[in-house]
């Protein structure tokens, strides 16, 4: 066996915990995740079937940790993982999974392929078998401090022009706030027009709200390519922000990996409870909802659907808030079959969206056609969503089959109409 294979061998053997394999001996290989899956429904390939993108994980599981395994291995009869079949793999474990966990809400026996994708995928780190797009954001992100690259200045000019198009000062580094806002770099380039937004439905409200000049971003590459030590270093710089600081509350921006890390995955991570509230915007703004703060001086007109991003609202939990703000700022909100905890995959979660190869994107590109789908049948040209992440993905998807489709984010179109 090779050094590299080896390597590789050990570090799947050392992903595999009581979960894994009481997992992998439940499963009853019904096949219901694939039809849960869209890259297997719009494709109709079978090796997007979740559960057999964890193939060379189960047999390393069989060959290592059970008898029939191991005699099988020993005479031959058990066909052995290499690096060339890890290499083949890549596209499955990253390409083709966004782990949004809808394989997991159908398994007739309860098994968290999310969970086994997530250990795969440390497994596939620890051993060197990972994208260049997902190397190249996680190395930013440890060396730099995010995942496209981006410093401070860049942010503070973002506060700059927001400050000068809205007349709001938006703090930086103070003490005892409220809330401590976090933005995802995606926010920071494309859509700054959120962080405006914020300015003016915390001004609304009375509420003190600031930024961290060295703990801006709230994306974790860590947890994307499966390496509990990053994803560690990257919740530890926000939680040592927020505690210097002495915050009541950590604000999670519009993105979905970045409110399901600090949120969920942060305090085991860091081993300890937080000294504050972790909070998706949208749980806030639905808060100021019932409170009767986000009042409209106007609506938005024309026919909408609203696309619930996988983390945020299947794994991470935010079920109810976003109907009830969408209702109240828009006259024609259609819902949509699939929606909430059973909504379709944008296609590009989990770091999908950060591998630029030929195949990925003609991949993204090919299981769009769900939400095309849902926007065809609705007979809308507006989608109103809540991650940055879902509404870069979209965008490409949109402009792919030339779609006359508006994209729009829910915290900016309340702000849009915002009572003054």
């Amino acid at each position: 066996m090779s050094a590299s294979l080896e390597k590789g061998i050990n570090a799947l053997k050392q992903v595999i915990d009581a979960p894994i394999a009481s997992y992998f001996n439940s499963c009853v290989h019904c096949g219901l995740c694939a039809d849960a899956c869209l890259f297997y429904t719009e494709t109709g390939d079978p090796k997007y079937t979740p559960i057999h993108k964890l193939e060379p994980l189960r047999r390393v599981y069989e060959q290592e940790y059970t008898l029939l395994g191991r005699l099988k291995k020993v005479v031959g009869l058990s066909k052995p993982v290499t690096d060339d079949e890890l290499d083949q793999w890549q596209s499955l474990v990253y390409d083709s999974c966004t782990m949004c966990g809808r394989c997991s809400m159908v398994c007739p026996v309860g098994n968290d392929i999310v969970y086994m994708v997530r250990k795969f995928r440390e497994g596939m780190a620890a051993s060197g078998h990972v994208p260049d797009g997902i190397k190249g954001a996680t190395q930013r992100t440890v060396e730099i401090g995010g995942p496209m690259g981006l410093k401070w200045p860049a942010v503070a000019n973002v506060i700059r022009k927001a400050e000068e198009a809205t007349g709001l000062a938006i703090p930086v580094d103070k003490e005892g706030a409220d809330y401590l806002v976090l933005l995802s770099s995606m926010e920071i380039v494309n859509f700054p027009e959120y962080l405006e937004a914020l300015a003016k439905i915390f001004s609304k409200a009375g509420i003190s709200f600031t930024l961290a000049s060295d703990a801006f971003e709230a994306t974790n590459a860590g947890i994307q390519i499966g390496n509990s030590d990053i994803a560690k270093v990257i919740v530890s710089r926000i939680v040592d922000a927020a505690e210097k600081l002495k915050v009541k509350n950590v604000l999670s921006p519009e993105c979905g990996h970045a409110y399901m890390a600090i949120r969920w995955e942060g305090p085991n991570l860091i081993g300890r409870p937080f000294t504050f509230n972790v909070v998706h915007v949208l749980e806030l703004l639905d808060e100021l909802r019932l409170k009767g703060v986000l009042k409209m001086k106007s609506t938005f007109k024309e026919p909408l659907i609203l696309h619930d991003p996988c983390q945020i609202v299947r794994r991470g939990g935010v079920l109810q808030a976003a109907e009830p703000l969408i209702q109240q700022v828009a006259d024609n909100y259609i819902p949509i079959v699939d929606k909430q905890k059973w909504n379709w995959c944008c296609g590009g979660g989990g770091g999908a969206s950060a591998i630029h190869t030929d195949e990925a994107e003609a991949l993204r590109a090919k299981v769009f056609q769900v939400k095309k789908r849902q926007i065809e049948e609705a007979g809308v040209s507006t989608m109103v969503t809540f991650c940055a992440n879902c509404r870069i993905v979209m965008e490409e998807g949109v402009d792919h089959y030339e779609m006359d489709t508006k994209l729009l984010g829910l915290t900016e179109l309340l702000a849009e109409h915002l009572e003054d």
